[in-house]
């Protein structure tokens, strides 16, 4: 078992924030990615950053977005739809999300709209 897989996601979650606000983007923009690729609401985000739920337990809870096989690309040096762990997957999926962003991609297109 990955080491990531037993990780808090509220330990990960301030990396994120902090990654996005050095390009003038909001934890509101990486709510809207988690929200939009786990169909969690809002409430249910912040219970489960709040409980310190694991990556394994997040998305085990967590009903992914219909469109998450456009979701394609590297990030960590893994093409995302080529990893054969849907556990890993899908905390690439969330990664690759986050760094669409960072990099200058418009939300619409983040979030294949």
């Amino acid at each position: 078992m990955h080491r990531i897989f037993t990780t808090a996601v509220k330990d990960v979650y301030p990396l994120y924030v902090t990654k996005l606000e050095r390009k003038g983007h909001t934890s509101a923009e990486l709510d809207e990615i988690i929200e939009w690729l786990t169909g969690f609401d809002d409430a249910t985000l912040r219970r489960h950053l709040d409980s310190g739920t694991t990556f394994q337990d997040f998305f085990a809870a967590a009903t992914m977005n219909e469109n998450v096989g456009q979701i394609k690309g590297v990030i960590c040096g893994m093409r995302v739809e080529e990893i054969e762990d849907p556990l890993m997957q899908q905390i690439r999926y969330l990664d690759k999300l986050v760094d669409e962003l960072y990099k200058g991609k418009k939300m619409e297109k983040v979030l294949r709209a």
